[in-house]
C-alpha cells in the first residue's frame, strides 16, 4: 500500500476517526499494491461523490460515512428473547451449570443465531469460556475476551525426541534466555517484526497510545496458564502434516496479545456497555453494530491484536530456534478469543464469537493442549456445522484458580513433575494439573469435531511464577 499519512488524509476531507479508521484498515487490506497517488484520488473520488460508491462491497462503507443521517440517541436499551435458538453441547456430562446457564443467557441477545459449547466449557466473565457464538453483524467484546487473539504455536523441528535428554541444559536456559513472562515487563533484547510497521497503530487514538507497550511486549508472554514448553510429539501415520510417523522434537506453545488487546477490550467493552443497555444478568454481553464507528474501530482493534499476538509467536519460535541451531519440518498456529466473518449452515452471513474454542472447519489444524504434565493434541477440523465449525482449546479448568491453590503444595506439584518426567522453570500451584479436565476424555468427547493427528507430551515447561 502506499504510504498514506494521516496529514494526507485531512487534507482530502477524512477529518474524523471513523473515516480514517476505514480507510486505513480497508485499503491495507484490499489496495496494498496500489501507489499513494492512486489512493488518494480513489479516495477523492469517494469523497465527492459517496453515493456511487455505496453500493460496492469494499467501499460501501468509507462512502457512508459522508452520507448525512439522522442522528440517533446515545445508547438503546434492549429486552431479552423468551425463546431462543438451540445451543449444540459436546461433552455435557464435563461442563458445569454455571457455564450452560451462561451460555443460555448469551443465547436470548435480540442478535443471537446459534450457539454450542465444547467439553472444556467452564463458567467466565460473559461468555463461558469454550463458549461458541453466532450473531448477526454484531460483535460482543465479552464474547471474545479479554486476551484478544490468545493462540497456540506449534513447530515440529528437525531433531529426533533423544535431542530433549541429550541437551536438556541448553533447552533449559534457551527458555530462561529467551522468553519472558508475566504482566509487565520484555525481553532483555529488542524486538524487530512488521506488526510494528502497521498502519493500523496510528489508526485511532487508543492504538497510537498502545503501540509504545506493543513495541516493548513483543515476543513475551502473560501470566496464568500460557506456557512455552519443549517436548515430544508422535505424529500419526498420513498425518496431515506430511511427515513420516513417528517421534519428533517439538515447541508448543500458548499465549496472546499482551496488553494491546487487554487495553482494547476493556475500552470498548465500555462503550458497549454505555451504548447498549441489557438486563442485569446479560449486561456484560453488550455488544457493537459493525456498522457503526465504535463496532469498526473494535473490530479493525481486534484484528490487529490478533496479528500482534500472531507476531509474538513467531518472535518466541524464532528466537529459541536459532540459539539453538534447529529448524523447523512444520509449524502450525491459530487463535481464539476472536471474532471471524462466517456463513452459517443455512448461508445465513454471521459473526461467530469463538471464546477459549478452536477453529475446526473441514482441513483446519489447530492444537488442544492438557496441562504442565499431560497431553496436547495436534488436531484435524471435521467442519462440524453444529459445533459452528469449532473444538475445545484446551482441557479446561475443573477448579478455580482459588481453589487450586488451596488443594495443592508446591511440595505435591514438584512429586507429580518428577513421575512426569517433566522440568518445571517458574509456574504455580494454581496452574497445577489437578485443575484441569481430563484431556484424554476431553479429547474422546470431540470424535465429530476433529481427528487427531499426533499427540505431544511435555517436557520443559516454562511458565510464569505468580
Amino acid at each position: 500500500m502506499g504510504n498514506l499519512k494521516l496529514k494526507e488524509l485531512s487534507k482530502i476531507g477524512y477529518t474524523d476517526n471513523q473515516a480514517r479508521a476505514l480507510v486505513v484498515q480497508t485499503m491495507s487490506k484490499y489496495y496494498k499494491h496500489e501507489s499513494t497517488t492512486v489512493l488518494l484520488q480513489l479516495l477523492k473520488d469517494i469523497r465527492l461523490q459517496p453515493e456511487q460508491y455505496l453500493q460496492d462491497a469494499i467501499l460501501g462503507k468509507i462512502a457512508r460515512t459522508f452520507i448525512t443521517e439522522e442522528k440517533t440517541c446515545s445508547f438503546r436499551s434492549y429486552e431479552l428473547l423468551q425463546e431462543t435458538g438451540a445451543i449444540h453441547t459436546f461433552g455435557a456430562k464435563y461442563i458445569e451449570a454455571s457455564a450452560r446457564q451462561q451460555m443460555e443467557v448469551a443465547m436470548s441477545l435480540p442478535i443471537s443465531l446459534q450457539g454450542a459449547m465444547m467439553p472444556d466449557a467452564h463458567a467466565g466473565y460473559g461468555l463461558p469460556i469454550g463458549g461458541v457464538l453466532a450473531t448477526q453483524n454484531a460483535v460482543v467484546p465479552y464474547a471474545v475476551g479479554v486476551d484478544i487473539g490468545c493462540r497456540m504455536a506449534l513447530s515440529i523441528v528437525d531433531a529426533e525426541a533423544s535431542y530433549l535428554k541429550r541437551f536438556a541444559y541448553q533447552l533449559k536456559q534457551a527458555l530462561k534466555t529467551y522468553t519472558h513472562f508475566g504482566t509487565d515487563g520484555h525481553l532483555e533484547f529488542a524486538q524487530e517484526h512488521e506488526i510494528l510497521d502497521d498502519p493500523r497503530f496510528q489508526a485511532t487514538a487508543l492504538l497510537r497510545k498502545l503501540h509504545g507497550k506493543a513495541v516493548l511486549q513483543l515476543g513475551s508472554s502473560g501470566s496464568g496458564n500460557h506456557f512455552v514448553e519443549f517436548g515430544v510429539i508422535t505424529l500419526q501415520p498420513d498425518n496431515a502434516m506430511g511427515l513420516p510417523a513417528g517421534d519428533y522434537t517439538a515447541l508448543l506453545s500458548h499465549s496472546g496479545s499482551r496488553g494491546l488487546g487487554a487495553n482494547i477490550a476493556m475500552e470498548y467493552t465500555r462503550i458497549a456497555m454505555d451504548q447498549c443497555k441489557l438486563p442485569a444478568s446479560a449486561r456484560s454481553l453488550a455488544w457493537l453494530d459493525l456498522d457503526a464507528e465504535a463496532g469498526q474501530e473494535y473490530w479493525m482493534g481486534m484484528e490487529l491484536a490478533g496479528d500482534y499476538a500472531k507476531a509474538c509467536h513467531e518472535r518466541i519460535h524464532h528466537n529459541l530456534l536459532q540459539a539453538l541451531g534447529l529448524k523447523p519440518l512444520a509449524q502450525v498456529s491459530h487463535h481464539h478469543n476472536f471474532a471471524w466473518n462466517e456463513v452459517l449452515a443455512d448461508g445465513t452471513p454471521a459473526v461467530v464469537h469463538r471464546k477459549g474454542a478452536t477453529p475446526a472447519h473441514k482441513g483446519t489444524l489447530g492444537i488442544i493442549p492438557g496441562s504442565m504434565t499431560t497431553a496436547a493434541y495436534l488436531v484435524e477440523g471435521l467442519g462440524n456445522e453444529r459445533a459452528l465449525q469449532s473444538a475445545s482449546h484446551g482441557a479446561g479448568r475443573a477448579m478455580s484458580r482459588k481453589r487450586a491453590k488451596e488443594n495443592m503444595t508446591v511440595s505435591e506439584l514438584k512429586k507429580m513433575l518428577a513421575r512426569a518426567d517433566v522440568s518445571l522453570i517458574g509456574g504455580s500451584v494454581e496452574e497445577n494439573p489437578r485443575a484441569y479436565k481430563d484431556i484424554e476424555e476431553i479429547i474422546a468427547a470431540q470424535s465429530e469435531l476433529v481427528t487427531v493427528q499426533g499427540r505431544f507430551m511435555p517436557k520443559i515447561v516454562r511458565m510464569c511464577k505468580d
